[in-house]
């Protein structure tokens, strides 16, 4: 089972890579810088519109951010 406080660690760390600000984060998809410092404080999380968005810029996939292990191809 996935947690908030997983969902915040890959966040703040795919923020650490793409040298961006939470400022600058929040004006690309669209919210309030106070959004997503609750997003990386383990507040809230964000809406499936948002975690798209977040998906784009932060370039992650959903299952990445979501912590789900993807099936193994056979």
């Amino acid at each position: 089972m996935t947690t908030i406080e997983q969902i915040q660690r890959v966040l703040i760390e795919a923020l650490k890579q793409q040298t961006m600000t939470q400022a600058e984060l929040a004006e690309k998809i669209g919210v309030g810088q106070s959004m997503i410092s609750h997003y990386l404080n383990g507040r809230k999380l964000p809406a499936l519109d948002t975690l798209s968005r977040l998906c784009s810029v932060l370039d992650l996939d959903a299952n990445e951010i979501l912590c789900v292990e993807r099936p193994k191809e056979y």
